[in-house]
Order: structure tokens, then C-alpha cells, then sequence
């Protein structure tokens, strides 16, 4: 892939490399820093952050690898991991749900009397899809565990974070809180050619300066490439995979429906052969119906 082909101004934030450009390096962190502080909408503040190693092993040999897009934690030893999701995953509910395995058990204090007090931890799954078993209209999705008989929340130090971002609609001229603005720019930043008037605060400065092709270096601009192809050719095989399903679907739907013609044009024959005495045999021989459910006619 070459840089010819690039016709956008700012990077797709789909891509790893991007995700990670923008948010998960220190040279950017107060893109992060104000990302998050516009999630918590006053729930807390963040003034700063510590990026914390991404890739991660279980504590015996056979579990599981888990790699992060970005891992942090605030001022107050709270957990903080970012998934950008560009895909529909069968089991990504459960991922999110494994991956908060190891802000948690990573806080176990080794070698000394622990009394299991937990920092909170925050899952944030920023998902290019829709979840198929989530029928809100919402976007945003909050969940803690809950007592289900009060709906008063149990537990208040695991919280996760679902962004549908397909179900974002709103235009620049809609956007009213500054998570409006982030969400707009997440969905929409690579197809921005300047930056929209909507979004002047100072935290936006840094991310459209960072996020601005044209003063990648030429490492940096291959690995960008690099990134995007995989991303471009990854979105074709699931795009494929969809419309060979849809495929599948209309053709076994017109078999079906001509099963179904047949069906009851042999039922329709088998009638008119009883009706003029013909034995229940020989019309079976003739329609290829079972005896039973000609006799049921």
C-alpha cells in the first residue's frame, strides 16, 4: 500500500494503530485524560494517568494471553482498560468479562496480610457494532452487578462501559455535552477534512494535531498504512461473509418456498384422488405422500 492512496486528512481511529496513537501514549495523554473525563460526565475527575503494560499472561502456563488497546491507571490506583472493538464478536460480552479478571487479581498483594480491598476498576468496550442481544436504541450502555430484587446497585467498583457507536446519529450541529463531541469524533474522524467549529475546547487541539496524516513521519506513516490495510481487509472478509449469508439465506428461503408449492400441490392431487375412490396406496405411489397423512387429508 502506498501513501498516494491515502484521500483522508486524520487518521481512521479504528485502526490499532491509531486507537492506540491517540490514546494510549504518553505523548497524548491528556486526549485520554479528557476522553475519560467526558465518560464520567462528574462522576469523578482525572488529572492524570499512568499507562500500565497492555499484554498480559495468566498466572499458570495454559490460560490465556489477553492483550489490551489501552491499559491505566488514575491518580487514585484505579484500573482504567480501553478495547476499541472494529468488529462483531460471537463472544465479546464474555471477553470484556475475562479481561476484568486481571485489574482484579493483579491487586492482590503478595507475601503480605491482605485484607482484599479492591481499587475500582473500569472495562470500556468502544464497539463498532451493535450487541444483537441489547434492543435499546441507547448508545451508551453503564452495567455493575446489581441486587435484581431492588435494582440498587450491589456492587459499585466494577463498571463497564458499552459504546454502540453505530447507533450514534447526531451532527455537528446536535451535539450539546462534550461526550456529544468525543463520540462524534470517534465515529466521524476520518472522513472530517478540517476540524468542525462544533469542537473548539483545548483538548481537541491535540487530538486533531496528532491525528493529522500529513505530519506522520515515514515510519510512522508506513505503520499507519500498514494498520489501515488490515483494517480495510478485515472489514471486505466480514463484508463478504454477510452478503454470502444473505445469499444462503434468499436461496434456501426460494428452496424452502418451493418445498413448501410442492407440498401442497401434492396434498391438493391426494384430495382429488380420494375424492374419485383411488386406494390410499396407489395414491401414495402417485404423490410420494406417507399413507398417514394422506388418510389425515
Amino acid at each position: 500500500m502506498c501513501s498516494e492512496g491515502l484521500r483522508e486528512r486524520y487518521v481512521n481511529p479504528y485502526t490499532d494503530f491509531a486507537f492506540k496513537l491517540l490514546f494510549g501514549t504518553d505523548l497524548n495523554k491528556e486526549v485520554l485524560i479528557g476522553f475519560l473525563n467526558a465518560l464520567f460526565n462528574g462522576e469523578q475527575v482525572i488529572e492524570d494517568v499512568t499507562y500500565l503494560n497492555t499484554e498480559h499472561l495468566g498466572s499458570r502456563e495454559p490460560e490465556r494471553r489477553a492483550v489490551f488497546d489501552v491499559y491505566c491507571q488514575n491518580e487514585k490506583g484505579e484500573k482504567i482498560l480501553i478495547e476499541m472493538q472494529k468488529g462483531e464478536q460471537q463472544f465479546f460480552k464474555d471477553r470484556s468479562i475475562y479481561y476484568s479478571t486481571y485489574p482484579i487479581r493483579e491487586q492482590a498483594i503478595k507475601g503480605e496480610i491482605w485484607d482484599y480491598e479492591l481499587k475500582a476498576v473500569y472495562i470500556i468496550g468502544i464497539l463498532n457494532f451493535t450487541l444483537d442481544d441489547v434492543k435499546s436504541p441507547q448508545f451508551y450502555h453503564e452495567v455493575k452487578l446489581m441486587e435484581t430484587s431492588t435494582h440498587e446497585v450491589f456492587y459499585d467498583k466494577l463498571t463497564f462501559v458499552y459504546l454502540e457507536m453505530p447507533k450514534f446519529h447526531k451532527t455537528e450541529q446536535e451535539l450539546e455535552t462534550l461526550f456529544d463531541k468525543w463520540m462524534f469524533v470517534l465515529k466521524n474522524l476520518s472522513r472530517l477534512m478540517e476540524r468542525p467549529t462544533a469542537l473548539q475546547e483545548r483538548v481537541f487541539n491535540r487530538l486533531f494535531e496528532a491525528a493529522e496524516i500529513a505530519q506522520f513521519s515515514p515510519d510512522k506513516l508506513y505503520a499507519y498504512e500498514e494498520s489501515l490495510k488490515v483494517y480495510r481487509d478485515w472489514n471486505n472478509v466480514i463484508n463478504t461473509a454477510i452478503q454470502k449469508g444473505e445469499a444462503m439465506g434468499e436461496a434456501r428461503g426460494e428452496a424452502r418456498g418451493r418445498a413448501e408449492g410442492e407440498l401442497i400441490k401434492a396434498r391438493n392431487i391426494a384430495r382429488n384422488l380420494k375424492n374419485i375412490g383411488l386406494p390410499t396406496s396407489e395414491i401414495a405411489t402417485v404423490t410420494g405422500l406417507p399413507i398417514d397423512e394422506i388418510n389425515s387429508l
